[in-house]
């Protein structure tokens, strides 16, 4: 399919593993110069020889960000203009889980530290960028919520919360640039495989003394019950859904939120 998206540039967030280096690769298939960021070099270097082995004509740049300080976020956005011109497509799925646990239990610091990374990175990224897209009168932005912003997990508390706010922060621009041709929209994974639950299954397979596949499957029945096509979802299946939306064939879709959950969200809105 063409996305009609041919010699745009995309900066794309958490590009390093997952989702983010899954929705690179098929940017970067669609003729996209892709800008992969993250926060270790070691690990955007071996992402980047992924696309390239994948997308062998692929124009492809990495450079690391960390979305906890805006000098940084800046530096990122001054050195894309630098080398590629104004951005068109910003997608951030860089986050963390954060602190878990009983609410009672959790500071200030907890908290804070989430949202410096799940909804403050957010921020300072459309910050740094919304610019850019408004020099080139065209734009898609991408922010990946999750699932937790609808149905939210009693030991989760500050993911949830930043992750609904995700949501409304990308209602909110939408509302604000559109007439200027900048769309912004979100998407909702719930359980995929990528190195965040991996590292939650293994820690969850200590708890219970088993191995990690076991730890998965008593997720599944114990914690996901709705979770209707009972599995973790691949990067690749929420990247596909990313990919229409940072398009050219996503003309009329802004402020809108699509849950990529195998149906784990138990109610319809």
């Amino acid at each position: 399919m063409n996305l009609d998206i041919k010699n745009k540039t995309a900066v794309i967030t958490g590009a390093d593993s997952g989702i983010g280096l899954e929705t690179a690769i098929i940017l970067a298939k669609a003729g996209v110069k892709t800008v992969l960021a993250d926060l270790e070099e070691d690990s955007l270097k071996k992402a980047s020889e992924k696309l390239l082995s994948a997308v062998p004509e692929a124009e492809v740049t990495w450079l690391t960000v960390d979305l906890t300080d805006n000098q940084s976020v800046l530096n990122l956005a001054k050195q894309v203009k630098e080398k590629y011109g104004p951005t068109h497509i910003l997608i951030n799925s860089a986050g963390a889980r954060g602190a878990a646990g009983d609410f009672l239990t959790l500071t200030d610091e907890d908290w804070q530290q989430t949202i410096d990374v799940d909804l403050m990175g957010a921020v300072r990224l459309c910050r740094a960028f919304i610019p850019h897209l408004q020099e080139n009168n065209w734009g898609r932005v991408v922010l990946v919520s999750s699932e937790n912003a609808y149905q939210p997990y009693e030991e989760e508390s500050p993911y949830n919360a930043c992750k609904a706010g995700i949501i409304n922060l990308s209602k909110c621009l939408s509302r604000s640039y559109s007439k200027e041709g900048l769309l912004f929209n979100c998407v909702s994974p719930a359980f995929i495989e990528t190195p965040m639950t991996d590292a939650m299954m293994e820690d969850l397979a200590k708890e219970r003394g088993t191995d990690k596949e076991e730890a998965i499957k008593w997720f599944l029945k114990n914690k996901r019950p709705n979770l209707a096509v009972g599995r973790r979802g691949k990067p690749v299946e929420v990247a596909n859904v990313i990919a229409f939306l940072s398009s050219g064939l996503s003309s009329f879709v802004n402020g809108s939120n699509y849950r990529i959950d195998g149906g784990a969200v138990e109610n319809a809105f």
